[in-house]
């Protein structure tokens, strides 16, 4: 498939690994010059060199470090995209992480403010630095990652429900302020997808439980996810597959929304 973005400029943070990576793989092999940013410069390195061999070519990727929770680092980063390839036509924020959870009510002011620095502010000080590229541009694509948890939160995520939930609504927001400048933005809400934080999550399930990791994991789809109704874990392509056709020519009348790929996770039809 023709997803018409060749020689278009795609930026990825949170992309050295899972659904940011897999979706570079996509763009890449659709003739996109690819921009990776993450905090890691060796697992960025790893992370491009897999993408040059997918595409089995001298594809254009490029790494930039960055912490998304410093404004200096964030428009550096722009800049540094601005000078290298002359501005974004795509991006795609899906750097992240759970943050604090546990007992709502043991949850300190710090434990939510780091969660909303990484989580929320990380996504606004991203879509603030690169949104005039696509002005300039008069064409664009953002697609803000979210979660499952801004539409069904669960009791001990509190502050990464809520940002997540906040990313959904700065989406459409977003997608209503600068349509008129030819952007179209939207949001992809995966759930419980094989990534290094899901990983993570169920190695401390298994050694609470003192399991093994697969076990765990069985546990886990049972116990706390019984709505997959395919009954395994997502795999990061068949999230970045929708993200690639968002960010493509093809998504010219999609706008502002925001799209579930969580295998049935979300009990309502309407959320």
């Amino acid at each position: 498939m023709n997803l018409q973005i060749e020689g278009k400029t795609a930026v990825l943070t949170g992309a050295d690994s899972g659904i940011g990576k897999e979706t570079a793989k996509i763009l890449a092999q659709e003739g996109a010059k690819i921009v990776l940013s993450d905090i890691d410069a060796e697992a960025l390195d790893e992370a491009a060199n897999e993408i040059r061999q997918f595409t089995n070519s001298d594809t254009d990727v490029r790494t930039i470090v960055a912490d998304l929770t410093k404004i200096k680092e964030v428009n550096q980063f722009a800049e540094k995209v601005k000078t290298i390839n002359g501005g974004a036509h795509i991006l795609v924020h899906g750097a992240g992480a759970r943050g604090a959870a546990g007992d709502f009510l043991k949850l300190s002011d710090e434990d939510w403010q780091k969660t909303i620095d990484i989580d929320l502010m990380g996504a606004v000080r991203v879509a603030r630095a690169f949104i005039p590229h696509m002005q300039e541009k008069g064409w664009g694509r953002l697609i803000f990652i979210s979660s499952e948890n801004a539409l069904q939160p669960y009791e001990d995520e509190s502050p990464y429900n809520a940002c997540k939930a906040a990313i959904v609504n700065l989406s459409k927001c977003l997608s209503r302020a600068y349509s008129k400048d030819g952007l179209l933005i939207n949001c992809v809400s995966p759930a419980y997808i094989e990534t290094p934080m899901t990983n993570a999550m169920m190695e401390q399930l298994a050694e609470e439980r003192g399991t093994s990791v697969d076990e765990a994991v069985d546990w886990f789809l049972k116990n706390e996810r019984p709505h997959i109704e395919v009954q395994r874990r997502g795999q990061p392509i068949e999230v970045a597959s929708v993200i690639a056709f968002l960010c493509s020519g093809l998504s010219s009348f999609v706008n502002g929304s925001n799209y579930r790929v969580d295998g049935g996770s979300v009990e309502t039809a309407f959320g």
